[in-house]
């Protein structure tokens, strides 16, 4: 077994109704004046409204910032970094989904770095303390509340950067599912996918740990077993709080074992087709875990739950086939497309969507090598 180093740099209160302490817990953390990142939708939901009241009822001042939209870009963040600057703030709030939270890490690091966020592309390349914060999720899906990365557009090339630093990780993160009862059913769906595909390429990447491996395996286990409940039942509490975990604890496998070719084949579709994240990996995750299995198919046994039980356990070479239709069978039922062509992806495309996606940095830790060759077969299949 090779040698690993495995932390947990983020304390989580998860419950219904904890959001109420979010007061309390921010003056334990020496917040005074804050900068609270939320995008309009948390807005229109009341969410940004009852956080501020809550934080001024605790004696805080508080700093809005909402001119971002979803996938922000490095224009976004500097908008937000001009915000804080004219304030003296001490701390910073994410409120929302991964947009919401990956621009206020974003905006923690031009605001005490300086610079531009494409000079944080990569890891470690902050040098100086960075703001203390606090992650408040409204959706089960990206579980950047677990992680130290922002990932952030350039506004010029559309193109995803992975920005990550120790010093970027949330000090804190409150885990209210009762705050995932507003979203539309359709952020539901694809923030889940997105979730489910955290978990399934965690666990199989040249990154993964133990350690790392049993948040992923967690993480599969309660979102496959509560994503349809959700969908159905939108107000099943339980099976809210099991996605909202699951996701976090996804997070937590993201930050120590990376992701793999899924997400590298998704973030150009992202990026030049604007399409959504989740509905990117429901259309490319099942062809990746195929053609991974060709290769590495004991990797993905234990999401299929027949690891302690050799008398039922999956052939081999079965493995990828069983995990892709439960992974279409979940996209079907989250009323997402299955195929690019269905999403006005056109086929003459495929090719430098491919030499982009061999670009990605996620794709380098896949547990098969994954170049443009590797990517063009993935959207062929896919197509």
């Amino acid at each position: 077994m090779e040698s690993f180093n495995f932390e947990l740099r983020t304390r989580l209160i998860f419950g219904s109704g904890s959001v109420s302490r979010v007061g309390s817990l921010s003056t334990e953390l020496g917040f005074t004046q804050l900068l609270l990142v939320a995008d309009h939708g948390l807005q229109e939901a009341g969410h940004v409204e009852r956080l501020s009241r809550l934080l001024r009822d605790a004696g805080l001042s508080v700093v809005p910032f909402h001119d971002f939209d979803v996938n922000p870009d490095s224009e976004m963040v500097e908008r937000g970094t001009e915000c804080a600057r004219r304030s003296t703030i001490d701390s910073i709030i994410g409120l929302g989904g991964g947009s919401s939270l990956d621009c206020a890490k974003g905006i923690n690091f031009l605001l005490t770095n300086g610079g531009k966020m494409a000079d944080y592309r990569g890891y470690g390349k902050a040098a100086k303390p960075m703001l203390p914060m606090m992650a408040v999720p409204t959706t089960a899906g990206t579980g950047s509340e677990a992680q130290s990365y922002a990932v952030i557009a350039d506004t010029a090339t559309k193109l995803k950067m992975a920005c990550g630093d120790p010093k970027a990780a949330f000090r804190m993160a409150i885990l209210d599912p009762e705050l995932t009862l507003s979203q539309p059913s359709a952020v539901t769906a694809s923030a889940g996918f997105d979730a489910i595909a955290h978990a399934v390429e965690t666990a199989v990447t040249t990154r993964r740990n133990p350690v790392s491996a049993l948040y992923s395996r967690e993480a599969f286990r309660l979102l496959n077993g509560h994503v349809e409940d959700v969908l159905h039942r939108p107000d099943h509490i339980a099976a809210r709080e099991a996605m909202h975990l699951g996701a976090f604890f996804a997070g937590v496998a993201i930050e120590h074992s990376m992701l793999g070719a899924a997400h590298a084949c998704a973030n150009p579709l992202t990026a030049r087709y604007e399409m959504t994240h989740g509905v990117a990996l429901a259309i490319v995750l099942p062809h990746v875990v195929r053609w991974n299995a060709e290769t590495h198919g004991e990797l993905y046994r234990e999401l299929l739950g027949d690891g302690a039980n050799p008398e039922v356990r999956v052939a081999t070479s079965d493995i990828g086939n069983r995990l892709a239709a439960r992974l279409v069978q979940i996209g079907n039922a989250c009323g997402l497309p299955s195929r690019l062509r269905d999403t006005g992806v056109d086929s003459g495309d495929l090719e430098n969507l491919a030499e982009v996606a061999a670009e990605q940095w996620t794709g380098s830790f896949n547990p098969r090598p994954f170049r443009a060759r590797e990517a063009l077969e993935v959207y062929r299949c896919a197509y």
